[in-house]
């Protein structure tokens, strides 16, 4: 027996995306329902060789449903990831609504898989943010070999980060700047095309921006809360894929190639690291790719046991999409949760 699982904000960048990696990967389920919000009702998304038709999330009876991927943004899993979890389903949410919740598992496979048999609580499961995704998966065998105390962090997000609308823009004002038309600016605060914003959601009293926080509790969560962390998150005129340069101090000493041999063998990690023109990888040549690629690893000697690197991946798939169903994978890997069908 396979599980049927429910996909809300089917219609998104990253509810199609995990359409799309349900199918890749052949996740067990003998049924996939696609969810959204009243005005795109009747949409039509692809699932493998599937056409699905989505359907209304407030109408929706969840009551034999085992599995549910929630990409719907803040305010609406708060209201319904409870709802659903009443009934038995599992949520795996993808918003910030949950994640600093002490009931509600924040995972990253690769990083923490055994907290999440901590779900049961609330039935919530939280993916984390998407740039903290990728780099708690280059952290972590770094972290279990040498011990992190610190980690500067800058930023460099793709505007598919901000959604459709957010992509829409980029293309919209680059067109613009070529036919000399007027460049129109909504969804950022300035002008996205040829140039770089240094503002990722909003500014907090101690002038980080919420995305800034974001990064620093999550890591403590999933990672070590004794990890001092402090980021500079920027927005850059990039389709898909986030890119970071990471600085990292350590409490004991650790080679540039120690490093790279460790991660060349740590899961969902890939090293590309060759010191030649063209020897690291891009944002445009992770996209679509399932792996956090990492180059330019190298000692930083202004500090006792410093190490730098660049960390690349995929913001809609590792940062959110994927990591939704490799927790799905999990459950079913450990017997944590059995088709309801089945049950019955």
């Amino acid at each position: 027996m396979g599980y049927k699982v429910a996909i809300v904000g089917a219609t998104g960048n990253v509810g199609r995306a995990m359409l799309e990696i349900l199918a890749e990967r052949q996740f067990p389920a003998d049924e996939v329902v696609a969810l959204a919000s009243r005005r795109s009702m009747g949409v039509e998304v692809s699932f493998g060789d599937k056409i699905l038709k989505t359907k209304t999330l407030e109408h929706y009876d969840f009551s034999d449903v085992d599995i549910c991927l929630m990409s719907a943004g803040g305010s609406v899993s708060k209201e319904w990831s409870p709802k659903i979890g009443a009934h038995g389903v599992v949520v795996i949410d993808n918003s910030s609504a949950w994640r600093y919740d002490a009931d509600v598992p924040l995972i990253v496979p690769e990083v923490n898989a055994d907290a999440v048999a901590g779900f049961r609580k609330k039935n919530i499961i939280a993916n984390p943010n998407c740039s903290t995704a990728q780099l708690v998966v280059a952290l972590k065998p770094l972290h279990d070999r040498a011990g992190i105390k610190r980690v500067v962090v800058s930023t460099y997000q793709s505007v598919s980060g901000a959604g459709k609308e957010a992509m829409d823009e980029l293309f919209s004002q680059t067109k613009a700047v070529f036919t000399l038309g007027e460049v129109e600016t909504k969804k950022f605060p300035k002008r996205i095309a040829f140039n770089i914003i240094p503002q990722i959601d909003v500014f907090m009293e101690d002038g980080y921006t919420k995305e800034e926080w974001k990064m620093m509790a999550e890591t403590k969560k999933i990672l070590d809360p004794k990890i001092k962390l402090t980021a500079t998150c920027v927005r850059v005129p990039v389709f898909i894929g986030h890119s970071e340069a990471v600085n990292i101090e350590f409490e004991k000493p650790i080679s540039a190639d120690e490093a790279r041999k460790i991660l060349s063998t740590a899961p969902g990690c890939l090293v590309i690291d060759k010191h030649e023109p063209g020897g690291y990888v891009t944002p445009y040549e992770c996209a679509g790719e399932d792996a956090t690629y990492i180059s330019r690893i190298r000692e930083d000697a202004t500090v006792e046991n410093g190490l730098v690197l660049w960390c690349v991946s995929d913001n809609l798939r590792k940062g959110a999409a994927l990591n939704a169903v490799q927790i799905a994978e999990c459950l079913l890997k450990r017997k944590l949760i059995a088709p309801k069908k089945k049950a019955a």
